[in-house]
Protein backbone atom coordinates (compact mmCIF):
# COMPACT_ATOMS: atom_id res chain seq x y z
CA UNK A 1 0.00 0.00 0.00
CA UNK A 2 1.46 3.14 -0.96
CA UNK A 3 2.71 5.67 1.96
CA UNK A 4 0.45 8.46 1.46
CA UNK A 5 -3.15 6.02 0.96
CA UNK A 6 -1.93 4.56 4.01
CA UNK A 7 -1.38 7.86 5.95
CA UNK A 8 -4.82 9.16 4.78
CA UNK A 9 -6.48 5.66 5.90
CA UNK A 10 -4.59 6.21 9.18
CA UNK A 11 -6.01 10.04 9.17
CA UNK A 12 -9.53 9.14 8.68
CA UNK A 13 -9.14 6.72 12.05
CA UNK A 14 -8.38 9.39 13.78
CA UNK A 15 -10.84 11.61 12.68
CA UNK A 16 -13.84 9.24 13.00
CA UNK A 17 -12.51 8.62 16.67
CA UNK A 18 -11.99 12.34 17.00
CA UNK A 19 -15.70 13.22 15.81
CA UNK A 20 -16.92 10.04 18.25
CA UNK A 21 -15.43 10.90 21.03
CA UNK A 22 -14.98 14.87 20.70
CA UNK A 23 -11.32 14.53 22.45
CA UNK A 24 -9.09 16.67 20.91
CA UNK A 25 -7.27 15.67 18.49
CA UNK A 26 -3.48 15.18 19.65
CA UNK A 27 -5.48 12.67 22.39
CA UNK A 28 -7.03 10.60 19.15
CA UNK A 29 -3.75 10.51 17.51
CA UNK A 30 -1.93 9.48 20.07
CA UNK A 31 -4.62 6.66 20.91
CA UNK A 32 -4.81 5.33 17.45
CA UNK A 33 -0.37 4.41 18.08
CA UNK A 34 -1.42 2.99 21.19
CA UNK A 35 -3.84 0.88 19.63
CA UNK A 36 -4.41 0.55 16.13
CA UNK A 37 -0.55 1.70 15.20
CA UNK A 38 1.19 -0.34 18.17
CA UNK A 39 1.32 -3.76 15.88
CA UNK A 40 2.31 -1.93 12.68
CA UNK A 41 5.88 -1.86 12.34
CA UNK A 42 6.06 1.28 10.79
CA UNK A 43 4.26 3.39 13.01
CA UNK A 44 6.98 1.87 15.52
CA UNK A 45 9.75 3.58 13.58
CA UNK A 46 8.40 6.71 13.81
CA UNK A 47 5.19 9.14 13.48
CA UNK A 48 3.39 9.24 10.28
CA UNK A 49 3.90 12.84 9.75
CA UNK A 50 1.46 13.47 6.98
CA UNK A 51 -1.83 11.34 8.80
CA UNK A 52 -0.85 14.08 11.48
CA UNK A 53 -0.66 16.76 9.47
CA UNK A 54 -4.09 15.71 7.66
CA UNK A 55 -5.85 14.80 10.79
CA UNK A 56 -4.87 18.21 12.53
CA UNK A 57 -5.45 20.36 10.03
CA UNK A 58 -8.98 18.46 8.99
CA UNK A 59 -9.76 18.66 12.61
CA UNK A 60 -9.24 22.23 12.89
CA UNK A 61 -10.68 23.61 9.74
CA UNK A 62 -14.40 21.34 10.31
CA UNK A 63 -15.95 24.05 10.70
CA UNK A 64 -15.42 25.82 7.57
CA UNK A 65 -15.41 22.63 6.05
CA UNK A 66 -18.42 21.62 7.19
CA UNK A 67 -19.67 24.86 6.34
CA UNK A 68 -19.08 23.63 2.62
CA UNK A 69 -20.24 20.39 3.10
CA UNK A 70 -23.72 21.52 4.48
CA UNK A 71 -23.76 24.33 1.11
CA UNK A 72 -22.92 21.54 -1.39
CA UNK A 73 -25.17 19.00 0.13
CA UNK A 74 -28.12 19.25 -0.83
CA UNK A 75 -30.97 17.99 1.66
CA UNK A 76 -28.56 16.24 3.96
CA UNK A 77 -27.78 17.68 7.58
CA UNK A 78 -24.09 17.11 8.45
CA UNK A 79 -25.33 15.86 11.47
CA UNK A 80 -27.23 12.83 9.53
CA UNK A 81 -24.57 11.94 7.38
CA UNK A 82 -22.69 8.35 7.97
CA UNK A 83 -19.57 9.31 10.53
CA UNK A 84 -17.27 7.66 8.02
CA UNK A 85 -18.75 10.19 4.87
CA UNK A 86 -18.51 12.68 6.97
CA UNK A 87 -14.61 12.69 8.12
CA UNK A 88 -13.27 11.44 4.49
CA UNK A 89 -15.10 14.67 3.11
CA UNK A 90 -13.40 16.53 5.74
CA UNK A 91 -10.39 14.64 5.19
CA UNK A 92 -10.38 15.55 1.46
CA UNK A 93 -11.52 18.86 1.26
CA UNK A 94 -8.43 20.22 3.46
CA UNK A 95 -6.46 18.20 1.75
CA UNK A 96 -7.80 19.95 -1.83
CA UNK A 97 -7.68 23.17 -0.20
CA UNK A 98 -4.17 23.28 1.44
CA UNK A 99 -2.18 20.94 -0.11
CA UNK A 100 -0.49 20.59 -3.59
CA UNK A 101 -1.87 17.20 -3.88
CA UNK A 102 -3.69 17.02 -7.57
CA UNK A 103 -7.16 17.42 -6.57
CA UNK A 104 -8.56 14.64 -8.96
CA UNK A 105 -5.93 12.48 -6.54
CA UNK A 106 -7.59 13.52 -3.87
CA UNK A 107 -10.60 12.86 -4.96
CA UNK A 108 -9.67 9.51 -6.23
CA UNK A 109 -8.29 8.76 -2.80
CA UNK A 110 -11.53 9.62 -0.71
CA UNK A 111 -13.76 7.50 -3.30
CA UNK A 112 -11.44 4.57 -2.34
CA UNK A 113 -11.73 4.86 1.54
CA UNK A 114 -15.74 5.48 0.78
CA UNK A 115 -15.57 1.79 -1.27
CA UNK A 116 -13.60 0.27 1.58
CA UNK A 117 -15.40 1.85 4.56
CA UNK A 118 -18.78 2.99 3.50
CA UNK A 119 -21.57 1.99 1.69
CA UNK A 120 -22.48 1.91 -1.82
CA UNK A 121 -24.50 5.09 -1.90
CA UNK A 122 -22.07 6.85 -0.19
CA UNK A 123 -19.30 6.70 -3.39
CA UNK A 124 -21.45 8.97 -5.44
CA UNK A 125 -22.64 11.24 -2.93
CA UNK A 126 -18.68 11.84 -1.58
CA UNK A 127 -17.83 12.43 -5.29
CA UNK A 128 -20.73 14.61 -5.78
CA UNK A 129 -19.70 16.88 -3.29
CA UNK A 130 -15.82 17.16 -3.53
CA UNK A 131 -16.22 17.75 -7.41
CA UNK A 132 -18.37 20.89 -6.08
CA UNK A 133 -15.92 21.98 -3.71
CA UNK A 134 -13.46 21.29 -6.19
CA UNK A 135 -14.58 23.74 -8.44
CA UNK A 136 -15.35 26.45 -6.44
CA UNK A 137 -11.31 26.00 -5.29
CA UNK A 138 -10.49 26.22 -8.73
CA UNK A 139 -12.78 29.29 -9.54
Amino acid sequence: MPARHRSRLRALQVLYQWDMTKQPVEEAISSFYDTLGADDPETQSGPDEFMEELAKGASKMAPDIDHRIAEKSENWKLERMPIVDRNILRLAIYEMSRKETPPAVVIDEALELARQFSGETSVPFINGILDAVHKEIRN
